[in-house]
């Protein structure tokens, strides 16, 4: 093939189909996202049998409910700015390997405060381990699939979060919750061998950072399935940015108002989700279903996210992102009004469990696809890692307000209602990026 002297690596890959390798990038992208997805997910579904065995009120199991997220915000703020200074590849591995070795310690936990310690550690992994993965496919994901690419590979942590669901349904009631959190750590741990053989360093990183020219035709080469002649020279062309540091690009002109509107957003989408899938089993069980019940269909919000998310992207693709993102928050708005409203005995529950999941994790889903595109290559994972360790904060009240909720004798059908204002919230908030971002893709096309 032959190729110019001179390559602009985004406009390279957005000219050519997705190669096998680029397939091949979305599905390691997938099983790290899933194995985030399993262990983020997992407290929710060994809390009941943990409370009774240890004797604890749900009020104080919130503590080691919310230890998790603080740790994914201190991992996605530092892991952000790491990665846009010293690579994808190398945060990636090093999250993976973080959060899978602290999985496994946390089942030999002896108390709430050790387990806590340990959820705010094995957060740290996972809070570095989702930004990078959504970066590295963004920059190797053609234009023209970009949003459907990565929502696909997103859909990894709903059904992670869904198999751990099932996996705590059988393994709880014949060796107790200690062997799911086991399972849960193994599995990252067998993606690291792979992670380190086969994954790509950011080809549009190593050419904004003027990396030699042979590494990033090799590694080009290899993802793409093109052929360089010796001494092209390879570019990212892009507008230059304000700001000294990668975080201090968020705020400059054109960013600021685009980066506060996409925190908000995660923020209000996180607190809805946290608080469904930490407490919804408790609340089921609360209500007269069994543990194995409660967990299976909490297990459908996460199933019914997962061909949200894919929907959501290909209509992302296809139309303006904002509003399809907005209109997937409205109706999960809606969902969770009549959720609370049918109560927990209801036979359609498991249906609207699933519709719920549908269009909020759908949505977000889609703001993760939809916020790469909003940042220039040298702060883009910054730019991605602090929208998720922002929003985390929304994760962190929904895990505890939750308990606290609990604590304070609320019911199903009340937690439920309160929640739909927040998801209402997310929805005018992504709303109000509409104009600025199409200003800014005609300045800085992702």
């Amino acid at each position: 093939m032959s190729v110019p002297a001179t390559v602009d690596v985004k406009a390279f890959i957005d000219d050519r189909p997705p190669s096998t390798y680029q397939w091949l990038l979305v599905i390691l992208c997938f099983l790290v996202v899933a194995a985030d997805g399993m262990d983020v997910a997992i407290m929710g579904f060994v809390a009941p049998p943990i409370l009774q065995e240890w004797g604890l009120s749900r009020p104080a199991f919130g503590l080691v409910m919310s230890a998790a997220p603080i740790g994914l915000v201190i991992g996605a703020l530092v892991a952000g700015p790491s990665s846009d200074r010293v690579g994808r590849k190398l945060v990636l591995i090093t999250s993976v390997l973080l959060f899978g070795v602290l999985t496994i310690a946390t089942a030999f936990s002896r108390s709430p405060t050790e387990m806590a310690a340990l959820r705010l550690l094995t957060g740290i992994g996972l809070g570095a381990a989702m930004p990078n993965t959504t970066t590295l496919l963004s920059e190797y994901a053609p234009s023209s699939k970009r949003a459907l690419m990565i929502t696909l590979m997103f859909t990894g942590f709903n059904l992670g979060s869904a198999l751990i669901g099932f996996v705590a349904g059988a393994l709880i009631p014949m060796h107790g919750w200690r062997a799911v959190l086991v399972f849960g750590g193994v599995l990252p741990l067998a993606l690291v061998p792979l992670l380190v053989w086969l994954l790509p360093e950011s080809a549009r990183l190593m050419a904004v950072q003027g990396r030699p020219a042979e590494r990033i035709a090799a590694t080009l080469a290899r993802v793409c399935g093109a052929r360089f002649e010796p001494g092209t020279r390879f570019v990212s062309q892009e507008p230059p940015v304000a700001g000294r540091t990668t975080v201090g690009v968020l705020f400059s002109p054109g960013f600021g108002a685009l980066t506060i509107a996409l925190w908000v957003t995660y923020f209000m989408g996180l607190l809805v989700i946290y608080l469904l899938t930490g407490w919804l089993p408790t609340l089921m069980k609360d209500a007269g279903l069994s543990i194995a019940t409660a967990a299976n269909v909490t297990a459908m919000f996460q199933i019914g996210g997962t061909i949200g998310a894919v929907i959501v992207g290909w209509c992302m693709d296809r139309a303006q992102p904002a509003r399809v993102i907005a209109g997937a928050y409205f109706a999960g708005a809606l969902c969770v009004l009549v959720v609370g409203a049918i109560g927990a005995v209801s036979p359609a529950l498991t249906l609207l469990v699933f519709s719920t999941g549908f269009f909020m994790s759908g949505a977000q889903t889609g703001l993760n696809a939809f916020a790469p595109g909003c940042y220039p290559t040298a702060a883009r994972a910054t730019g991605v890692s602090w929208m998720l360790g922002m929003g985390r904060f929304g994760s962190i009240l929904g895990s505890a307000f939750g308990g606290a909720l609990l604590g304070m004798g609320l019911g199903f059908g009340s937690i439920l209602g309160m929640l739909a204002l927040p998801a209402a919230f997310a929805a005018v908030a992504i709303l109000s990026t509409r104009q600025r971002d199409v200003a800014q893709r005609q300045l800085n096309p992702a």
